[in-house]
């Protein structure tokens, strides 16, 4: 879909926005010296970034003590063993897709060009999705071009945008993807498309390469533990420009319930649990959190990990 003009613009537009993410990292600090653990993190587990960095939290003590890697990365999140972190890997726009073990050790590289935005692993560990803005940087703005592929960590099997891959009932050339989220058999997958001024809900085959919708106003989809629900964020009366609201849709009947999180949140959600997901917010100064906010609509959003953003239980 790129053409070389195209390129070009993307190369100063991109120059911008990463010194802009640069800026950002400064203000978001790391956590405080009085709250980095001086050995590992015990029992179960949250993985963020702090001002970067790959860390890990308690689950029980979130606001707590945090061990910090050395492992820098844009986005990240783990699953299974399998850790995946967008991160730069030269000027400008490029980066790369750095596959971790769970012991930090790098398994896989696959080179990209883009600005870093989503990234999903299966529960598994063995499928690893991300997105990229390869033109823009705002879900909320028109004419923004992204690329979302996938890599079988297992088999090396790579797919770098799923543009490639055949939609059911047709649509339009304008089609982009983002917001990869996988089932628990490794070949099935949501995320959303979107064409025409829409934008849906589709299920992936990788196994056939294709995709068909299934509902409209689905933006970054997140399947929950038992792979019922999608958590997802959905567009302010269908328009992104008026800001996303926190949902959840039962599948089987297609119920949508709007979480009690009523700030705009451009964010894909990730479950902690089968009742509550999590969220990074960021500050007015530039400083992101990670919220939590039960998913039956009930509850209060609250700081889950301050001064952090990417969560992944582990």
């Amino acid at each position: 879909m790129t053409t070389t003009r195209t390129r070009i613009a993307v190369t100063a537009v991109a120059a911008l926005v990463l010194g802009g993410v640069a800026v950002g990292y400064t203000a978001l600090s790391a956590a405080p010296s009085s709250t980095v653990s001086s050995g590992p993190v015990t029992g179960p587990k949250l993985q963020v970034l702090s001002n970067g960095a790959l860390s890990t939290v308690s689950r029980t003590d979130p606001a707590g003590p945090r061990e910090v890697t050395e492992q820098r990365c844009d986005r990240a999140y783990a699953a299974g063993g399998t850790i995946s972190c967008l991160r730069p890997a030269g000027a400008l726009k490029a980066g790369e897709l750095a596959v971790l073990d769970s012991s930090l050790n790098v398994v896989r590289t696959v080179p990209l060009t883009g600005f870093p935005n989503r990234t999903r692993v299966s529960a598994s560990g063995r499928m690893v999705g991300w997105t990229l803005f390869v033109d823009g940087h705002s879900y909320a703005a028109n004419g923004f071009s992204t690329s979302t592929g996938i890599l079988d960590v297992k088999t090396g099997t790579l797919v770098r945008n799923l543009e490639e891959f055949s939609v059911d009932g047709g649509a339009g050339a304008d089609r982009n993807f983002w917001g990869v989220t996988f089932t628990s058999d490794d070949n099935r997958f949501y995320a959303t498309m979107s064409t025409g001024g829409h934008r849906y809900l589709v299920e992936g085959d990788f196994a056939r390469r294709t995709v068909k919708p299934l509902a409209d106003n689905v933006e970054c989809p997140s399947l929950s533990p038992d792979g019922t629900r999608i958590a997802y964020k959905a567009a302010v009366n269908g328009d992104p420009q008026q800001g996303w609201r926190i949902s959840v849709m039962d599948l089987a009947t297609r119920t949508i319930t709007p979480l009690a999180e009523t700030r705009s949140v451009d964010d894909q959600p990730a479950w902690l649990d089968g009742n509550t997901v999590a969220y990074g917010m960021q500050r007015a100064d530039g400083v992101n959190d990670v919220w939590s906010v039960p998913t039956d609509g009930t509850g209060t959003p609250a700081v889950l990990v301050p001064e952090a953003n990417s969560p992944a239980p582990l």
